[in-house]
């Protein structure tokens, strides 16, 4: 009786299809066609209809979990002070810097200009009332809220491609949304929701694109193809680690190339080959290029007043916006006119006195006991400096020649008379670059000579107060004049450190004339009723500047915060942040993972890596613990979200800047994903493939996933220790009012949280 009941359960497990002799790929192809459709009448609409339920189910479980009290706090809550004011200043169409690329916060300035936001709100500082400054804030919010509902419609639908049952997806998708972590990040004004759905949409296109590899150039073929290399451009112009899906889709095509050239297995030509490159370089490279780069043309179209970003930019970059206010208070250098040299680096003053350099310094090595060269950072009269001319020219026709790139000039310093000078004497604290003085003696007149360079000599040859930056190279050595941030002792009255600096191409040698003694620029160019319009400057010079910044500034994101953690900490949810406190209410927000659902993932991730190293290590023994099949159908799937993983987390460990555990959600998101394909394999039946090819037989095999009271047991406390600590943390996710001190404590779930605002509670 018993062999019989075994018998009838192989049986309804799988289905064998007869299979005529496969001559060529394309008669494969007609096959796999066949079989999918039969396995799809075999399943018939229940197993359709199941899907339906769940993903719907999902969606809707999620709705609820994101935007439950969305309205509260009616409050600036964490990072919402930039992001709010960035959309901000696009409805200002006010140009500002930041260090993510702009699609996200053009986004919310989309919601903003639709919800009436005006854009004057200013987000100044966590904890100003929304409601006082007439804020559509729900409506800000709502977009990443709805961007998480539809993240867990996609961690659903991954899974659903990727041939999982619909347990398994129904089951990852809801440990996904009872996460805290999640919740906490994606209902608010932040660019976090919208990274991760198009993360998402990338991982779910790329599937879609593998599963038409047997069917290439075809449309559907084509279709998801550019829609995985627009979703990558999309993830990237959120957010520069964007650059993680890239690296993970990216290395996914070459490992596919590498095996497309097994001719073989596939039989393709030279030529073919090519056009499977081709087609990947056009939709996985170009396509993404100019999607990314579509958004910076609107990014600067919209911003063309100037603003608090300014700063950040160069003087030529700056021209090109209205009403900069450099642009109207330059002048144009005319020859023996007094001027003030400000340092780009230090912001530090070229400044001299009569004070000299003691004989010895505090090494032991001699000065020459000239005159000081400082930098001060509190400018008075000691600071100008008069350019003189070189060449044969008299007073009258000097104040009317500028002074242009390339021209060698002499600075006298007004205060004392003496021309400035560099020498081959070693400057006080760098002994490896030279001293700078000033003298007035005709025997060193070669000294004094400096070569005048500008910044963008390509586009104006005149130099100019404020809008050109310079370099003033000393002729006989060749060393740049340069301001150390180091400030000398008191003989040197703690200003900072004047020297020739030998690598004169660095970019920290640049200064820039601040104004002109006796001159009022807002005066002159009233007299002269100039209209100075704002010049030209090409796209991709604007696109490469701006890239070069934000690279640039976000590595000096170095500062130190009381919530900043280490990439180390962060599966174990050590530590978390504390976003927002009202000690009125009794009430705060604190972002922290779910660990039932964090610590189950950072499992299934330890227990894939070693089922596959150990397959890999017996199998060269001819031990087999997985079959041909399901070790495919694990590695394809399972190491796919692996490398997800592995690329949106280990990154964090090269990276020098500060540091927080929301940075670690888009791999959590792939981890979930990743614990997914685990729970298929240990607690579903016919995992192996849905379809399979007999070689002996010449048959092919449809096998449906069982699943059996193993599969919804485990599900269940998988989905009950999620949902239990979902509930327990949820005052901390939601900053629900009315905690106590006590209760706030034992929220702690682990001692390392640092909820230390708990203590005001009374």
């Amino acid at each position: 009786m018993g062999n019989k009941q075994t018998e009838l359960k192989k049986r309804k497990a799988t289905t064998t299809v007869p299979s005529k002799e496969l001559s060529h790929t394309q008669e494969i192809h007609e096959d796999i066609d066949a079989i999918k459709k039969q396995l799809k009448y075999q399943d018939g609409i229940n197993n359709v209809s199941k899907h339906k339920i769940a993903s719907t189910s999902v969606a809707l479980m999620s709705f609820f979990t994101t935007f439950y009290m969305i309205w509260f706090p009616a409050q600036v809550v964490f990072d919402e002070v930039h992001f709010g004011k960035f959309a901000g200043y696009y409805l200002q169409r006010t140009f500002f810097f930041d260090v993510h690329p702009p699609l996200a916060k053009l986004m919310l300035a989309g919601v903003g200009y639709l919800s009436g936001f005006d854009g004057v709100y200013q987000f100044a500082n966590i904890g100003e009332s929304y409601a006082a400054n007439n804020v559509p804030y729900i409506a800000l919010r709502a977009l990443p809220a709805s961007l998480n509902v539809c993240g867990v419609a996609l961690i659903y639908n991954i899974l659903k491609v990727s041939g999982f049952s619909v347990l398994t997806c129904f089951t990852t998708a809801t440990l996904y949304l009872l996460d805290n972590a999640f919740i906490g990040q994606n209902r608010l004004i932040l660019l976090d929701s919208i990274l991760i759905f198009y993360m998402l949409t990338t991982i779910y296109s790329y599937i879609k694109f593998r599963k038409y590899r047997h069917q290439p150039f075809t449309l559907p073929w084509w279709t998801w193809l550019v829609a995985t290399g627009t979703s990558m451009a999309l993830t990237l112009s959120v957010k520069m680690i964007g650059l993680f899906v890239v690296a993970a889709v990216g290395l996914a095509v070459v490992m596919d190339l590498w095996d497309l050239l097994d001719k073989r297995k596939y039989g393709l030509t030279t030529k073919t080959l090519f056009q499977h490159l081709g087609a990947r370089v056009a939709g996985l490279i170009l396509v993404p290029a100019l999607v990314y780069l579509f958004w910076f043309y609107i990014h600067f179209a919209i911003l063309k007043f100037s603003g608090p970003g300014d700063a950040y930019m160069s003087t030529r970059f700056q021209d090109t916006l209205t009403n900069n206010p450099l642009r109207i208070n330059s002048l144009d250098i005319m020859y023996n006119q007094s001027i003030k040299l400000q340092h780009k680096e230090t912001r530090a003053f070229l400044h001299s006195h009569t004070l000299t350099y003691p004989a010895r310094y505090e090494d032991g090595r001699y000065s020459s006991q000239g005159t000081q060269v400082t930098g001060n950072m509190q400018p008075d009269i000691n600071s100008y400096w008069r350019i003189k001319p070189t060449g044969p020219l008299d007073e009258t026709a000097a104040a009317k020649r500028p002074v242009k790139h390339n021209d060698i000039i002499q600075l006298e310093h007004i205060g004392t008379g003496l021309d400035l000078l560099t020498h081959d004497v070693a400057s006080p604290w760098m002994p490896t670059n030279q001293e700078f003085t000033t003298t007035k003696l005709p025997a060193r007149y070669n000294e004094t000579l400096f070569r005048v360079v500008l910044d963008d000599h390509k586009v104006n040859q005149v130099w100019s107060t404020l809008m050109q930056s310079v370099k003033l190279i000393h002729v006989r050595t060749g060393v740049a004049l340069w301001c150390n941030n180091r400030n000398l002792p008191g003989w040197g009255l703690n200003h900072m450190e004047i020297n020739g600096n030998k690598k004169s191409g660095e970019e920290k040698n640049y200064w820039v004339a601040t104004d002109i003694l006796g001159l009022n620029a807002t005066d002159i160019n009233l007299k002269k009723q100039e209209k100075k319009v704002a010049k030209q400057m090409g796209f991709l010079s604007k696109f490469l500047e701006i890239q070069i910044k934000m690279i640039t500034h976000n590595n000096k994101l170095t500062g130190s915060h009381p919530y900043q953690s280490s990439p180390s900490i962060w599966p174990l949810m050590l530590r978390g942040i504390s976003y927002w406190t009202k000690d009125d209410t009794k009430s705060q927000i604190y972002l922290t993972g779910n660990v039932a659902g964090w610590w189950s993932a950072l499992v299934a991730i330890g227990l894939f890596s070693f089922v596959s190293i150990l397959d890999m290590a017996l199998k060269k023994r001819e031990i087999f613990i997985l079959s041909a099949t399901s070790r495919i159908r694990l590695n394809r799937s399972g190491g796919f979200f692996l490398l997800l993983w592995a690329t949106h987390y280990f990154p964090f460990y090269l990276m020098g800047r500060s540091l927080y555990l929301h940075h670690y959600l888009p791999a959590m998101a792939c981890s979930y994903l990743l614990l997914g394909t685990v729970f298929e394999y240990l607690f579903i039946d016919g995992v192996n493939s849905p379809i399979s090819y007999q070689p002996t037989d010449k048959k092919y095999t449809i096998n449906h996933a069982c699943t059996t009271i193993k599969s919804y047991i485990a599900a269940f406390v998988l989905i009950s220790m999620q949902f239990m600590v979902y509930l327990f943390l949820s005052p901390l996710t939601y900053g629900t009012p009315g905690m106590s001190a006590e209760e706030a404590m034992r929220h702690k779930v682990l001692k390392s949280w640092d909820i230390q605002y708990a203590k005001h509670f009374n």
